[in-house]
This record gives structure tokens, C-alpha cells and sequence, in this order.
């Protein structure tokens, strides 16, 4: 999937030196939501958008004591 990016977007990209596709998951899952939003400079609304039109989901997952998760990326 191609994504037009924003001017903004491509500016935060290069201020960060890494691609939005790949930076936001792994902030988001590091750091949270509202932290990535102000890491990033952004408001929690523009976040939001930007992870929409990225394709950028997030699921949450509850794990009983001595479960374990695994993420596995495709090589898209």
C-alpha cells in the first residue's frame, strides 16, 4: 500500500530519521499513546489520523499469569 505522506509527515520523518510506518509502532508500544503524540510533536487526533491512513493498528491483548505473546512481521 503507497501512502501519500503530508509535508508534516515527511518533516517528522526526517526529524526522527526513521519511517512513520515503522517508529510509530514501536514508540506506541514502548511508550504509550500519549507519549508517542508528544514525542512526536503531534496532537493525539493528528496521531490517530496518521496511524489511520498508515494502516497502523493496535489490538490489545490481556495475558494470564506465565503467557507469553509473539509478534511476527511479515516481509512486506
Amino acid at each position: 500500500m503507497v501512502v501519500r505522506k503530508t509535508k508534516k509527515m515527511l518533516d517528522v520523518e526526517k526529524r526522527i530519521h526513521r519511517p512513520l510506518e515503522r517508529a510509530i509502532p514501536e514508540m506506541l508500544n514502548e511508550e504509550g499513546f500519549t507519549e508517542t503524540a508528544k514525542q512526536l510533536k503531534l496532537s493525539k487526533a493528528t496521531l490517530n489520523y496518521w496511524m489511520l491512513k498508515l494502516g497502523i493498528e493496535v489490538r490489545r491483548v490481556a495475558l494470564a499469569p506465565g503467557e507469553e505473546i509473539e509478534i511476527k512481521r511479515s516481509n512486506v
